[in-house]
């Protein structure tokens, strides 16, 4: 219960209620909750600038917690930059070179992109400039990769040719050293036995007894295997693909057949002495595009560097040829 207040009255020398009028109250009221209402305001202002909401703690964590993540990313699109990089170094100046393949231009890997702004829905935010420059990366990066992943196809392609080229090349002796008499003549200009003339000599024989096996120097496919071809009598032609054929003549018998499928090393039959020979012998050339070639450069997958070195002072002898 509230407290009776009282004044003094002078004029008739006694004590009067004080009597509050409800405008008077109501004005206070107002007066009163305006005031509070202020207050309130000003304080929670205030602090605003100075204590943070739980809403803003969590605002605040979640930006920190981006920020780390964005670094991260940045980290690890650098780290794979520098992997992407030395791949790249290692493709150009080892791989292509290697499969005498173009290396790729620098400015063809690095190429940005050009035309329209990619990342404009980026722009606006807080952290724009951090996203866009981690959005250009990640695209570059990821262009980089296709470009590379595009050059490693085209080396698996070319290996995969340079396997097949080296398999097909005509590249071992057709008589093994053990079963040779010896090396009668070799490419270049020889004394025909027959006319005593010189003539040149477009392959190489190699004495042997009749009966001595024969090898495919090279991976191929059996063009021929008859008599029909004037001097040679019974001969092989293996076609070795890339513009390489390998002739084996005056064979006493075969041991394959036409198009038959043959591998370097496989026994396609035996030294004889037919057609326009002297003696027992195997008559070997190389054609290459059609035109005879040297074929002591073809020795390399069996012969060591003392037999290869032997076999050239041999061959360069310029004696009589047995065909």
């Amino acid at each position: 219960m509230s407290k009776v207040k009282y004044y003094y009255d002078s004029e008739t020398l006694s004590y009067r209620k004080i009597e509050r009028k409800k405008r008077n109250t109501f004005k206070f009221i107002v007066a009163f909750l305006t005031a509070a209402a202020l207050f309130g305001f000003l304080t929670v202002s205030i602090s605003s600038q100075f204590v943070e909401s739980p809403k803003e703690k969590a605002l605040k964590r979640e930006l920190v917690n981006m920020q780390l993540h964005y670094d991260m990313l940045n980290k690890k699109m650098n780290e794979a930059s520098e992997v992407l990089a030395s791949l790249e170094d290692r493709d150009n100046n080892i791989y292509r070179i290697y499969f005498e393949a173009n290396p790729i231009p620098e400015e063809q890997r690095k190429a940005g992109f050009g035309g329209i702004n990619r990342y404009k829905g980026l722009e606006g935010y807080d952290n724009s400039k951090l996203i866009i420059e981690s959005s250009k990366k990640l695209d570059i990066l990821q262009k980089q990769i296709v470009v590379q992943s595009k050059s490693l196809d085209e080396i698996a392609k070319l290996a995969e040719d340079k396997e097949k080229l080296l398999a097909a090349i005509p590249a071992i002796q057709p008589v093994n050293n053990v079963d040779l008499t010896r090396i009668a003549s070799g490419y270049g200009y020889r004394t025909d036995p027959f006319t005593k003339a010189r003539k040149f000599h477009y392959g190489m024989d190699f004495t042997a007894p009749r009966g001595t096996p024969v090898y495919a120097s090279g991976d191929g496919i059996v063009s021929r295997a008859d008599n029909h071809s004037t001097g040679y009598g019974n001969h092989i032609r293996i076609d070795h693909g890339y513009g390489y054929t390998s002739l084996y003549a005056h064979l006493y018998k075969y041991n394959v057949k036409k198009n038959q499928k043959v591998e370097r090393g496989d026994l396609i039959g035996f030294v004889g002495s037919t057609g326009r020979s002297e003696a027992p012998h195997l008559h070997y050339e190389i054609f290459k595009d059609g035109e005879r070639i040297n074929p002591t450069n073809f020795y390399y997958g069996s012969l060591t560097p003392e037999e290869y070195n032997n076999l050239l002072e041999k061959a360069s002898l310029e004696n009589q040829s047995l065909d």
